[in-house]
Order: C-alpha cells, then sequence, then structure tokens
C-alpha cells in the first residue's frame, strides 16, 4: 500500500489510511443510525456526500442536504465566501454522511480542524441507516 507522506509538528512520518481514518475519528462523537432523526430535530444539519449515482441508485436521506464532497470544506466554512446560507454557524452539529460511513469521518475531522468542533460522522453511513429503516 503506497503511504503519503503526512507533515505537520515536525514529523514527517507516513500514515496509512487504516491509520489516518483511526486518527481522524479519535476526535469524533460519531452518531448512531438510529438517534439521526433525534439530531435533526435538534437542529443539526445533515449532510449527504454521496455520488448522484449512489442517491439515485439508493435513495435520498430525507432532510439531508446535499454536497459534493470535492466542495464540502467550501460550502460549509462559515469564513468562506462561497458557503451555503445554512453554514453560517461555527457551533451548529453537522452530521456528515457518506455510502458507508469511511470518507465521512475523513470529511468531518477536516470540519473540525476548520473551526466547526461539533461535525461528525454517521456511523455505517447511509447503508445503515437504510437498513434500519428498510421494511418500516
Amino acid at each position: 500500500m503506497k503511504q503519503i507522506p503526512i507533515s505537520g509538528g515536525g514529523d514527517d512520518r507516513s500514515l496509512t489510511i487504516d491509520e489516518l481514518l483511526l486518527e481522524s475519528r479519535r476526535g469524533l462523537e460519531r452518531v448512531h443510525p438510529w438517534a439521526l432523526e433525534r439530531e435533526m430535530a435538534a437542529g443539526a444539519l445533515v449532510v449527504d456526500t454521496r455520488p448522484a449515482d449512489q442517491r439515485e441508485r439508493d435513495g435520498e436521506l430525507p432532510g439531508a442536504v446535499v454536497i459534493d464532497r470535492n466542495v464540502l470544506e467550501w460550502r460549509l466554512d462559515p469564513s468562506s465566501p462561497h458557503r451555503l446560507p445554512v453554514a453560517g454557524d461555527y457551533t451548529r452539529r453537522i452530521v456528515v454522511v457518506c455510502n458507508e460511513g469511511y470518507s465521512s469521518s475523513l470529511a468531518a475531522h477536516t470540519l473540525q480542524r476548520l473551526g466547526l468542533t461539533r461535525a461528525t460522522d454517521l456511523i455505517g453511513g447511509f447503508q445503515a441507516w437504510a437498513a434500519l429503516h428498510r421494511g418500516s
């Protein structure tokens, strides 16, 4: 597996993606699929970062704002001139949702680094949420 050097703080050691994922999740209070509706009712912004083809194939996530992963930080950073109107508060709870809960952890960690300290993600992603809601 190719390793990409991570620099910062004088430490130039490389991380594997699994190490980076674990590091990213250490600072997250991840949301269980059964608790997502409660988070929304409490005012959390739920962001679906799945590509269009996955949303078309598997369905939409009710109440979520769709933001492509490649522009997520620009749309949610309150200091960005390209932010969405719903992204003006550094303290708002943000729950990032991807397909299976991997890239959303990395994205939520990045949002925290931008000062969105309550950013987190959905454990198991859309697939876990959908499995919970099948047949209901």
